[in-house]
């Protein structure tokens, strides 16, 4: 997940890449049953009959995406309506990174562009979006590592007005009972790599896991849970770098 870096780093760019993202913006529920959204959607070419009549949709080279059914579109602006009806929302994730390492933590978002991610022990690693800058936090390091937000595939998801349809290359939409999947790209070139977005449709449209694939083919999931979207304990405070009152939150 490259993005224009305010400090150099050699570890940074590993840090992006084994956290994922979007990222994004990205926010769902627990995995049910044991079994994650990704491996339920390994069987929905199969599992629902409407996805053998939804050819694979793949991303043009003029940075458009391909011909997609009425169907297609219809789950797509199901996601864009999802974001967009997000105002705070708070929870829990899992992260399972390409080498199958986990962390766990908390997760706290306020739409347009604020999000944090507070990592459990042992990392203790904080992300924090402002609105324009996206930082990485080590508590073990001086100075926390800088990009910009619109250099991440976050803006897609979290900016003011969500509308994958108009914003992001769609590379693949699949529905399997009451599951929604769609693989995007940011038409961004400074953005390389792949998302998938896992979400269930009952009750309602929710996001429960994305999964990030980066420019060298690593993937790396984060599954959410304990949901809260009525703002409760989402403190504006908790989007600001490097901010000393959060100590007393």
């Amino acid at each position: 997940m490259p993005g224009r870096r305010h400090r150099e780093s050699g570890g940074t760019m590993g840090i992006l890449r084994t956290w994922g993202v979007a990222a994004a913006v990205s926010l769902g529920l627990a995995v049910m049953s044991g079994q994650s959204a990704a491996e339920q959607a390994k069987g929905a070419n199969t599992a629902a009959p409407v996805e053998a009549a939804w050819p694979a949709v793949i991303a043009n080279e003029q940075g458009g995406s391909a011909s997609l059914s009425k169907q297609q579109i219809e789950a797509v602006n199901k996601v864009s309506a999802y974001f967009n009806s997000i105002d705070t929302l708070k929870g829990v994730f899992l992260q399972t990174d390409p080498d199958k390492k986990q962390a766990k933590g908390k997760f706290y978002v306020k739409r347009p562009g604020l999000f944090r991610f507070d990592y459990g022990a042992p990392t203790k690693k904080v992300m924090i979006s402002d609105g324009r800058f996206l930082a990485i936090q080590d508590p073990d390091l001086q100075n926390p590592d800088t990009f910009e937000l619109d250099q991440t595939p976050f803006r897609l998801l979290l900016q003011k007005d969500v509308d994958l349809m108009r914003d992001a290359r769609i590379v693949d939409v699949k529905q399997a009972d009451d599951l929604i999947v769609v693989a995007l790209q940011d038409k961004s070139p400074d953005a390389p790599g792949k998302i998938q977005l896992f979400l269930s449709t009952k009750p309602e449209v929710t996001l429960r896991e994305w999964v990030i694939t980066d420019a060298q083919g690593l993937e790396t999931r984060v599954e959410v849970s304990d949901l809260d979207r009525s703002g409760a304990g989402v403190d504006p405070r908790l989007f600001i770098r490097d901010n000393p009152a959060l100590k007393k939150l």
